[in-house]
C-alpha cells in the first residue's frame, strides 16, 4: 500500500520575468485572478487534496508570499471594528490552511533546485510539487487525480494535457505507453520536439508526485541547459530505474499558463465568468464589448 502524500513543495523563487514590468517588485505568484493571488489558488488546490504540510521555496523580495499566508492582528482588529464578519473570517481560514514552511532557495537556477532545497524536511516520503503559476480548475483537484494514479502504482507520477502540433514546441512532450483513458506509463520526454520529432501529443505539464528517490539523483545531476538544475534531467534518471507514470488530467479540467500575459487574462475572464456574484455583469461587459468592436 502506497504511503499518504501529506506534504507539498511549491517553488516560488523565480522573478518572473514573463509579466515584467508588473513583477518588478512584487511576487508573480501574488498578482490576483479576481480578488486572490494565483498562489492561493494553487495551496487550495493541495489543501482539498490533502496536503497538510505546504513548502515553498522563496527568494528575495518574496516575503509578501509570507505575509499573505500569516495571521495579521492588525487587520483583525481593523475588520473587527467594521463589522465585516465575513471578511475577517476569511482571512482567519486562509492562516490556518495548512501547516506552512517557508525555505530561501539556494544553488543554481532551474527547477530541480527548490525539490533540492527541502530534502531534509520531506525525509523518506513521497511528496508532491505543485508550480505556482500553474493553475487547474474542474470539478476536483488536479493533484488528487495524481495522487489516485500514485495509489493505484506507487510509482512517481507527472501532469499531462493534450497539446496541438505548436505545443510541442513549447512544452516537453511525453514518449510512453497508454495504460487507460486517463493514465500514461511513460518511457521518456522529449524537450520541445517541434510537430516532427513529437512522440506524441501528451505534454507534461508541472505538477508531480515524487519519491524521496529522486533526492540523491538530484544531488548528482549535472547542470544543463542555461547552467541550471532541470528536475527533467533527473526524471530522465529516475525513469531508467524505476516506472513512471503520467495522470492525464484535461479531460475534466482547465489549464491556465499563469505566468503568461494571456495566460492570467484568461484565468481572470473565465474564472470571473463562474463566479455567481460576477457572472452576470462579466458576461454584459464582454458582449457590450464584441458589439462595440464589430
Amino acid at each position: 500500500m502506497s504511503s499518504p502524500i501529506r506534504k507539498v513543495i511549491i517553488p516560488a523563487a523565480g522573478y518572473g520575468t514573463r509579466l515584467l514590468p508588473a513583477t518588478k517588485a512584487q511576487p508573480k505568484e501574488m498578482l490576483p485572478i479576481i480578488d486572490k493571488p494565483v498562489i492561493q489558488y494553487v495551496v487550495e488546490e493541495a489543501v482539498a487534496a490533502g496536503i497538510t504540510e505546504v513548502i515553498i521555496v522563496t527568494g528575495s523580495a518574496k516575503r509578501p508570499i509570507e505575509d499573505h499566508f500569516d495571521y495579521q492582528h492588525e487587520l483583525d482588529h481593523l475588520l473587527a471594528k467594521q463589522g465585516k464578519t465575513a471578511e475577517r473570517r476569511e482571512m482567519k481560514r486562509i492562516a490556518e490552511l495548512a501547516n506552512f514552511v517557508y525555505v530561501r532557495q539556494k544553488g543554481p537556477y532551474g527547477n530541480g533546485t527548490p525539490i533540492l532545497n527541502c530534502r531534509n524536511l520531506i525525509g523518506d516520503e513521497p511528496f508532491a510539487v505543485l508550480f505556482a503559476d500553474d493553475l487547474f480548475v474542474g470539478p476536483r483537484p488536479r493533484l488528487k487525480l495524481l495522487m489516485d494514479v500514485y495509489a493505484q502504482y506507487g510509482d512517481p507520477v507527472l501532469t499531462a494535457i493534450h497539446t496541438d502540433a505548436a505545443g510541442t514546441s513549447r512544452y516537453g512532450i511525453i514518449d510512453g505507453k497508454k495504460m487507460s483513458e486517463t493514465v500514461l506509463k511513460v518511457n521518456s520526454i522529449v524537450e520541445k520536439p517541434g510537430p516532427a520529432k513529437a512522440p506524441s501529443h501528451w505534454a507534461a505539464i508541472g505538477g508531480y508526485i515524487l519519491t524521496p528517490d529522486i533526492f540523491p539523483i538530484l544531488a548528482t545531476t549535472k547542470l544543463g541547459q542555461g547552467g541550471e538544475l532541470w528536475l527533467v534531467d533527473a526524471l530522465f534518471t529516475l525513469a531508467k530505474r524505476r516506472s513512471i507514470y503520467a495522470a492525464i488530467v484535461d479531460k475534466e479540467m482547465t489549464y491556465y499558463d499563469t505566468g503568461s500575459k494571456m495566460g492570467l487574462l484568461k484565468a481572470n475572464i473565465e474564472l470571473a465568468l463562474q463566479r455567481p456574484d460576477m457572472a452576470g455583469e462579466v458576461s454584459r461587459y464582454l458582449k457590450q464589448l464584441v458589439r462595440r468592436r464589430t
